[in-house]
């Protein structure tokens, strides 16, 4: 039985991300996955890494208990809306506060290395966006997915990080929307 986190980085408690996370869930428990959730907009935390790495500021309960579920897993699902080429605010700032030297990585003394504490975990991110995947990948070269798989995930010894695009949204009607569900949901079934 696979473990998976599901993290929801959408703002709007009400977005189609929701819809999204819900499919998927429904899907993997329907597989016999056991699941938890990570709905960032439901977290009480401050989003700023005010002093860098300089000084350590005091998690806050929400957020210990997001590390919990993050170390729990075995495969992280990462659900969010891309903005502007990235991340919406709160799913950097969630990343900033928690994805810490001596939690998710571990700088080497004197050298230019680092070990990667959370070796051994999968994920997949799963985007919505207002264009087509291939034209986001293609003309734009994908800076949220880059910055969250390959900046932050594999950095830290997430592997593999697969991706699946969910758009046009902006155009999109119920048919595509149930489609999309559909397929969010067979990822889910599949634990993938």
């Amino acid at each position: 039985m696979k473990k998976i986190a599901i993290i929801n980085g959408h703002p709007n408690k009400s977005s189609f991300c929701c819809g999204l996370t819900k499919a998927y869930k429904e899907g993997a428990l329907n597989s016999g996955a056991e699941v938890k959730e990570i709905i960032i907009a439901d977290l009480q935390f401050n989003p700023n890494l005010q002093f860098g790495y300089q000084k350590r500021i005091e998690l806050e309960p929400d957020l210990l208990k997001a590390w919990e579920i993050i170390q729990w897993a075995e495969h992280l699902i990462w659900i969010h809306p891309i903005w502007w080429g990235g991340l919406p605010a709160i799913t950097k700032g969630f990343i900033d506060r928690l994805f810490l030297p001596g939690m998710a990585f571990k700088y080497r003394e004197n050298s230019v290395w680092w070990d990667q504490l959370l070796k051994g975990k999968t994920a997949r991110i799963i985007t919505t966006l207002d264009q087509p995947g291939w034209y986001y990948r293609l003309f734009y070269g994908r800076p949220s997915v880059n910055q969250l798989s390959k900046s932050t995930l594999k950095f830290c010894g997430v592997k593999p990080v697969k991706v699946t695009y969910v758009g046009i949204i902006k155009t999109s009607d119920e048919e595509q929307r149930s489609k999309w569900l559909n397929k969010i949901w067979v990822l889910g079934q599949k634990q993938k």
